[in-house]
């Protein structure tokens, strides 16, 4: 966000200095101060309800078609979840069977992904994907330097090699633990990292490649097969051991159910590490990731502290520390609850949705599409060059106008020329909702085709997705 937006967004939210409280609510007026701490207390239905009011103004969760993050669980859930709230997932000696439900998670999920030996493999639970991807790309970045100090050679200058397309947490892990990032820019229709481009960037400091299962700029899978093989080769070739790791935030959930005879997880040899999203396609309210390494002897010893806590000795090697329990629990009551055939009716069903809509869109004439949905049920679409009167962003719009949450963004390098439209399709947006949405574009472009050219453009987009300093999503 830059700072003239972030501007914009105080002087909106600071217009007033008193909050209003309906009459009806107090025998007499109240004051309460909108940015300071009140001198006095509150009764907790009127703060309930000011609270209550302001978040009416909200986006409805069930339109917005630009977050991955899930937004409905069943009621069983949100029951569990709040007997939770007060755990603290750190406590293991206090909480054993929430740590318990925690490691039966991670076997699941070992197992789910192909580990050699589900029981005996390593993961944890995270406060979401961009921590288990810090936990992982440090796993990488240890391997590298524990085997090139043994060998006697400098352990000072590390790379990871990665699509320009990869979420900011990467670049993050880079910068903050002193990682070259090699980013491989977008080329023509290349939207994401392919083996070729990977293995070009490889050399004896390189700590690992990031394959994503999923990019979130189209929803399309990057070859990890492919990679491997290339890495293979180069390992051959050169006898540089390069690891791979599967960002697999949302596909990590969607492939094992609708690709199962996919290769990507760890039937591949040279995929050290998975991350997942459990709050995207793992069917859970925000926020939790999980990691899980192929075996135990991927994650350095030197990673994992042994903390004494509360009377008790546990080892720890999450990034945060005191957490609530209440995701965790849910996440074992989703697998529990669906199970296999469940999960893949699940997101058979969204890529279902997600392919039939795209297909629709398609159908009206001035999009084409980039991807289907027929990967991750995600899909982006582009104005066809002959659409002159309006952009993208218009569209995007128009859509809010009627309450759908579409984003509307430019691609990075080097296809910052493209921008597109991106649908993410997720449980509970049905066939049904799907035909809202048409119309409601049908609607839109019909009042768009009057116009003599466009009038937004990416300064007018409240979204921003991607890598590079400026644009964030």
């Amino acid at each position: 966000m830059t700072a003239r937006n972030r501007g914009h967004r105080r002087s909106r939210d600071s217009r007033r200095e008193q909050l209003s409280i309906n009459p009806v609510f107090v025998a007499e007026p109240a004051h309460v101060p909108r940015n300071r701490l009140p001198e006095r207390e509150l009764d907790p239905d009127v703060a309930y309800q000011i609270v209550h009011d302001e978040l009416m103004l909200d986006g409805n969760a069930r339109l917005n078609l630009a977050t991955f993050v899930t937004s409905w669980m069943e009621p069983q859930a949100d029951r569990l979840m709040a007997e939770c709230f007060d755990k603290n997932m750190i406590d293991k000696d206090e909480y054993p069977r929430t740590a318990a439900l925690e490691q039966r998670c991670v076997r699941m999920l070992a197992e789910l992904w192909h580990a050699p030996d589900p029981e005996a493999t390593i993961g944890c639970s995270t406060t979401g994907s961009s921590e288990a991807c810090m936990l992982a790309g440090l796993a990488l970045k240890r391997r590298w330097q524990h085997a090139r100090r043994a060998a006697g050679r400098p352990a000072d200058r590390p790379n990871v090699v990665m699509g320009a397309n990869v979420q900011v947490c990467w670049e993050k892990f880079a910068n903050y633990w002193d990682v070259e990032a090699r980013l491989v820019p977008m080329d023509g229709e290349r939207f994401h990292l392919d083996a070729a481009e990977a293995v070009a960037r490889c050399d004896e400091n390189t700590i690992g490649v990031v394959a994503v299962l999923g990019s979130t700029f189209d929803g399309s899978y990057e070859p990890v097969a492919e990679i491997c093989a290339a890495l293979e080769e180069l390992s051959a070739e050169r006898g540089w051991d390069v690891p791979v790791h599967v960002d697999g935030a949302s596909g990590a959930m969607i492939a094992p159910f609708c690709d199962p005879d996919l290769h990507w997880d760890f039937r591949l040899p040279r995929v050290a590490s998975i991350n997942t999203s459990g709050h995207k396609y793992g069917l859970v309210y925000p926020g939790v990731g999980w990691v899980v390494w192929r075996e135990a002897a991927m994650l350095p010893p030197d990673l994992v502290f042994d903390v004494d806590y509360l009377g008790g000795s546990m080892p720890t090697f999450a990034l945060n520390f005191s957490r609530p329990g209440g995701q965790v629990v849910a996440q074992y009551y989703a697998f529990l609850r669906l199970g296999f055939d469940g999960f893949r009716r699940v997101q058979q069903n969204c890529r279902d949705v997600a392919t039939s809509l795209a297909g629709r869109i398609a159908g009206l004439g001035p999009f084409r599409l980039l991807t289907r949905g027929d990967q991750l049920p995600v899909f982006a679409c582009a104005l066809r060059e002959e659409v002159t009167g309006y952009s993208v962003y218009d569209v995007s719009a128009h859509l809010r106008e009627r309450g759908w949450l579409v984003p509307a963004y430019a691609f990075p390098a080097n296809r910052t020329d493209l921008a597109v439209l991106r649908f993410v399709v997720r449980n509970g947006f049905t066939h049904d909702l799907a035909d809202l949405l048409v119309e409601d574009l049908e609607r839109s472009l019909a009042e768009l085709r009057h116009q003599p050219e466009p009038v937004r453009g990416a300064e007018h987009s409240s979204f921003a997705h991607g890598t590079g300093s400026a644009q964030r999503g």
